[in-house]
């Protein structure tokens, strides 16, 4: 086409002029015209002629540089050709040869399938009748089973034990909380420093990738004697560890066992200190003393108390029998709990670790065990058979040290008298991290007025469901993460950098892929709300970002705006308390489990609960203080000092009927929660007449 529009644009022109008015020159003019031209040089036919010859000058003026451009086109290209490597005699005979060997190799070829997909590996299986290879592994790290954090790699199943142990957590934090004087600003409880990092990567990470719409397997599912599904991929007498990946894999052992053994009484676990030290190095005695089921021997002799036989008569053959019989009254299986020993143990003292294999539920030795499989594993926690087979095992469970300890700290119960919050020295916080407790902003940043400076009206409100409103109209946001920054920046008034809105929104990813993430969804935010209203939501000063200030109404600052008037109340506290529970519609986010929300959400309801019992102890009577005990129930229904409170004010009424009935429905709703019978503490006042006893 480029080629036909220049040979139109050069024949065009001089076709036309041709047709119409003629050859360019013909002839030179005589005297007579040139005298006649002098006289009267505008003439008809002058003009015609001058115009001619323009049209002339401008096609010859155009021919002209096309000419020059081909040229230098040829010209170019006579260049490149004459320095084009060309192939010697000799070159030329190789390649003919190689062809032809090609060619004839190809033509007697036998045409092979393409090669079968692995099979899975059966946990704990290296049969060698089976069809598996080593890139079963590889397989099985590519495909959705596993969620992998900075410090490891944890099986889906794990990762949502995680998940669940957090929860409890801050169900634990609910139950264990009591109430202060409303209103102390200033104030950070102990027991709301944020979780781990890695707590909060995990949980993300599920958040990203929930599970298949069947849901997970049981933990105990599939594996011999109710056997926690984490010694499920081992052999039936157990396995030793050796490779790179040796200590890993015995740390995501130890993290995997204490979690599945949660829901069985007594030891799921028994290891000697030495392992525990090479385990965890230099984590504090203070934590690993916290985890139920674990229990920490110096040696085999000493482990093998945990494994006797009832039958046997030995030891704490007594104890066992009372043990065996406590379980079968309540229907309860508890597994034989695993042993992990080293290598020095393991070859020291045979006979004896023999002897606990038979009662142990999975032995596991760091090092080579010749009395048993000897698996070796990478740091991604591939497993491989040592012995003749050489097959590649099942994935398992390996986790560094501060992975490993992040992770036992969820595990760990806290101690159970909890510290005096006002009596506790501040804990010092970042400017992001979730403080429990938001200081007095600037002027600029308080809520009490609405925002001006226009006739369009935006709000954000974040208690409750959030939701964003222009003109009392919901907007859209597409973004869950968008979502997240409006929540975020409203617990922060004072604004939060990019990197911390990039820890907190998308823990345990590289930040270096994220800014560009953060960017996008600010943009689409902005757009979104300037389209709706022509407001800009988000200011961006000095690499800070921040809600608007004076654009935006949000209810989470009115909130803290009610708690700081009831704190400085001098008269009429009691309205001023009131104040606090009407800006208060619901939890923070409700519904989100955003991993940065949990200690901003609890310090929020903490202030609800704090109104409700400063009205209750306020109130005139026990009917008005019962009344404003259940408000608060229904705030919190986890807090154990509330509900202590409300079973002696009932006393107090003479109701005990409906004491037993509300004691006995808080003890079945920890259980529902998964908080153990022994967490379940409900403290009550003897009253005259009627003696109550704490319920366990």
């Amino acid at each position: 086409m480029s080629l036909l529009f220049v040979l139109a644009l050069l024949a065009g022109p001089p076709v036309v002029l041709l047709s119409l008015f003629g050859p360019p020159v013909r002839g030179w003019p005589t005297a007579e015209q040139m005298r006649v031209w002098v006289v009267q040089p505008l003439t008809e036919q002058s003009l015609t002629i001058a115009l001619t010859i323009a049209a002339w000058l401008v096609w010859l003026v155009l021919a002209y540089t096309v000419t020059i451009r081909v040229l230098t086109r040829l010209r170019a290209t006579v260049a490149w050709l004459r320095h084009l490597p060309l192939p010697t005699p000799l070159q030329a005979t190789a390649s003919g040869m190689a062809g032809a060997a090609v060619l004839g190799v190809s033509a007697n070829a036998v045409t092979t399938p393409p090669p079968q997909p692995p099979l899975p590996v059966t946990a704990g299986s290296f049969d060698a009748s089976e069809d598996t290879t080593a890139q079963v592994a590889d397989a099985t790290s590519r495909s959705d089973d596993g969620i992998a954090v900075a410090g490891g790699w944890l099986p889906r199943e794990v990762a949502e034990q995680i998940s669940a142990a957090a929860a409890l957590v801050w169900l634990r934090r609910r139950r264990a909380y009591r109430p202060h004087p409303p209103g102390q600003q200033g104030r950070e409880d102990p027991d709301l420093v944020p979780l781990p990092a890695t707590v909060a990567a995990v949980r993300n990470a599920l958040a990203d990738h929930p599970s298949p719409p069947t849901g997970a397997a049981d933990t105990s599912a599939g594996s011999p004697q109710g056997q926690p599904a984490a010694l499920g991929a081992l052999p039936p007498a157990g396995a030793g560890f050796t490779g790179p990946g040796a200590l890993a894999a015995g740390r995501g052992l130890l993290v995997t066992t204490l979690l599945a053994g949660q829901r069985h009484p007594g030891v799921s676990l028994v290891i000697t200190r030495t392992v525990l030290a090479s385990l965890l190095g230099s984590a504090p005695d203070a934590l690993t003393q916290r985890l139920p089921g674990l229990a920490v021997v110096d040696g085999i002799d000493e482990a093998s108390r945990f494994f006797t036989l009832p039958s046997a008569g030995r030891g704490h053959g007594g104890q066992n029998h009372v043990k065996r019989h406590a379980e079968q009254t309540t229907h309860i299986v508890r597994p034989a709990p695993a042993l992990i020993v080293d290598e020095a143990a393991a070859t020291g003292n045979p006979e004896a670790l023999a002897d606990v294999a038979i009662t142990a539920g999975t032995v596991v030795v760091l090092g080579r065990w010749p009395a048993g499989q000897t698996w070796q594993v990478d740091l991604a926690g591939h497993t491989s058979d040592r012995g003749a087979t050489g097959r590649a095992g099942p994935r398992l469970c390996v986790l560094d040290q501060v992975t490993a300890t992040d992770l036992l700290t969820v595990i760990a119960h806290a101690d159970q008298t909890p510290p005096d919050p006002v009596a506790a020295d501040p804990m010092p916080r970042s400017a992001l991290e979730p403080v429990p407790c938001l200081r007095r902003q600037p002027h600029r940043h308080e809520p009490g007025a609405r925002p001006g400076g226009g006739s369009r009206r935006l709000e954000l409100r974040v208690l409750g469901e959030p939701a964003l409103l222009v003109d009392g109209q919901p907007l859209t946001v597409r973004r869950s993460a968008a979502m997240q920054v409006l929540v975020l920046l409203a617990a922060h008034p004072d604004g939060a950098n990019t990197q911390h809105l990039t820890d907190a929104i998308w823990p345990g990813l590289p930040r270096r892929s994220l800014t560009g993430r953060l960017y996008t969804t600010l943009s689409d935010l902005r757009a979104a709300v300037r389209t709706a209203c022509g407001l800009s939501i988000i200011d961006h000063t000095d690499d800070r970002y921040r809600l608007t200030p004076g654009l935006v109404d949000v209810d989470l600052w009115r909130f803290h705006h009610a708690v700081r008037q009831a704190a400085t109340a001098v008269t009429d506290a009691p309205t001023a308390w009131q104040g606090v529970i009407d800006a208060y519609p619901g939890d923070l986010a409700a519904g989100r489990n955003w991993s940065w929300l949990d200690p901003i959400r609890e310090s929020t309801r903490r202030q609800v609960l704090d109104a409700h019992a400063a009205l209750a102890d306020a109130a005139p009577d026990a009917q008005h203080a019962l009344a404003w005990l259940q408000a608060g129930l229904r705030v919190d229904p986890y807090n154990a000092d509330l509900h202590t409170r409300a079973v002696n004010t009932l006393i107090a009424l003479g109701d005990h009927a409906t004491a037993d009935e509300l004691r006995e429905a808080y003890a079945r709703r920890l259980a529902d929660a998964g908080i153990g019978p022994s967490d379940a503490v409900l403290a009550t006042a003897t009253s005259v007449g009627h003696a109550t006893v704490p319920t366990r």
